[in-house]
């Protein structure tokens, strides 16, 4: 298909290498602001279902749930890490002279 395309560009190298450069940014042009703002809606990329009732029992805002202003937060560190930080992660060295 390429060898096709570039037989039938005109003006010989430089009008080839032209209309080549004109077609691919066409093509991109095309794909940008056709196809891809078609297809977006059917991707889930952005769906994301955040709502300000969850029904989760013992969320802050709800009766009987934690208030987030005063800190139902467990002691230490606020996030656990599914992996140690502490492992593979040497102390630094002194350079050698």
């Amino acid at each position: 298909m390429y060898a096709f395309i570039w037989r039938k560009l005109p003006f010989g190298l430089a009008g080839k290498l032209i209309g080549s450069v004109l077609l691919a940014a066409a093509t991109v042009a095309l794909l940008w602001y056709v196809a891809f703002p078609w297809a977006e809606p059917l991707l889930p990329f952005d769906d994301v279902q955040v709502t300000q009732d969850s029904g989760v029992p013992g969320e802050p805002g709800e009766p009987g749930g934690g208030d987030a202003v005063t800190g139902d937060a467990p002691a230490g560190d606020e996030h656990e890490l599914p992996y140690d930080t502490d492992r593979n992660n040497p102390a630094p060295s002194t350079p050698s002279r």
